[in-house]
């Protein structure tokens, strides 16, 4: 039986440039025939993973992390077990594993990483310490991935290349990764997160600033820096969903750490503010709504809801507006392919969704709660 968790929330940003494209302009697209605002899946997914960590929901040792500098972090960690000088053995393990180091002492590619695999390659060059140290004749050159793995030890190889199965870190089992050149490794991610788009039409701004030298003269007229910075204002859609009982079994059957990750996930979604220029603008705002809806068919992106972009009225909110168009294609849609099990839980700051329409919270805990207590009772654990 198919089972799909599902946030909607709308979130409303004053001014801001929470994630900015090549040009430093705010991202956007286009939508409905019309230019919206936009934050990427990629930026929201690393704010959602680094809240996730502060909040501290995981244990540690399931968290992870998204680094070229591999080396760095097991020769901080083989210094611990006394081995302060751990750099041919630490690349002859990865290179057993099928990872390079380059020259710079970073790996050819970003690795993500749970901390569990991290700890996995240091304890495999602790315990195998002298067959890594073994001197290897290359003629003086540095060698290529191929012969940095011949040069391990066949039990060695086996061992490293069993390290990299996740080692249960929760971002790596919701978000997945891959690696080309090590499709064995890849881990499908659990979890689906879309572009954040604008529920209304926007256009784009400048803020021309001048900067003033604290240390000018009297004669001395004019700024001392001038330059300009594009932003916008927008609600924003945000959607995302995941698969329980994928997320599970990338677990390794672990269904309670599964429970951890979607609490951990449900708190995170909401709390999770891009960095981009905040120094600049402190848009810190959060949800005005936040829906939460378990589906047993497919799960639905409610995003057309916002097709035809929303108006702004002198009486209602956009969010307020927002929320109702979001309730309006929510019941068309499951009224046509629904499921009679589906069931919503939300927290609406604005009043406008149907008090009809599912369990109503009053804070963020409670709802993260009830996602909880009702993945639970629907994956039987």
């Amino acid at each position: 039986m198919s089972l799909f968790i599902e946030f909607h929330l709308i979130q409303n940003f004053a001014p801001s440039n929470l994630n900015r494209d090549d040009t430093g302009a705010p991202k956007d697209a286009i939508f409905g025939g019309q230019r919206r605002a936009r934050v990427s899946s990629q930026c929201f997914k690393r704010a959602i993973r680094l809240k996730s960590a502060e909040l501290g929901t995981i244990p540690s040792a399931f968290g992870s992390v998204r680094t070229l500098k591999l080396k760095a972090l097991l020769q901080q960690r083989l210094t611990e077990l006394g081995h302060p000088e751990a750099g041919t053995q630490i690349e002859t393990a990865l290179a057993a594993a099928g990872l390079k180091v380059k020259d710079d002492g970073k790996t050819e590619y970003l690795l993500f990483l749970g901390q569990g695999e991290i700890e996995g390659f240091a304890e495999l060059i602790h315990t195998h310490w002298d067959a890594l140290s073994a001197p290897v004749s290359d003629e003086g050159g540095k060698k290529t991935k191929k012969q940095a793995k011949a040069s391990a030890p066949p039990e060695i190889v086996k061992a490293a290349k069993s390290i990299l199965d996740g080692r249960k870190a929760v971002d790596v089992a919701l978000f997945g990764r891959m690696l080309a050149d090590l499709p064995e490794v890849n881990q499908h991610a659990a979890c689906q997160v879309a572009h954040a788009i604008s529920t209304h039409r926007v256009e784009r701004e400048f803020d021309y600033f001048t900067a003033v030298d604290d240390e000018g003269g009297i004669d001395e007229t004019g700024a001392g820096m001038i330059g300009q910075i594009e932003f916008n204002s927008a609600t924003f859609y945000r959607y995302a969903v995941i698969d329980p009982r994928k997320l599970a079994g990338n677990l390794k059957g672990d269904h309670e750490l599964a429970l951890k990750g979607i609490a951990a996930f449900t708190e995170a979604m909401a709390r999770a503010i891009p960095t981009g220029k905040q120094n600049t603008f402190a848009a810190h705002n959060p949800p005005s709504f936040i829906g939460v809806v378990f589906r047993h068919a497919s799960p639905f992106n409610l995003a057309n809801a916002f097709e035809k972009p929303v108006w702004p009225r002198p009486d209602r909110e956009l969010t307020s507006l927002s929320v109702e168009k979001l309730a309006e294609q929510e019941i068309a849609i499951a009224g046509a392919f629904g499921d009679g099990r589906d069931i919503w839980g939300y927290l609406d700051l604005t009043g406008a969704w149907p008090e009809s329409k599912g369990v109503p919270h009053r804070t963020l805990q409670s709802l993260t709660d009830w996602v909880v207590e009702n993945a639970r009772a629907r994956l039987g654990v």
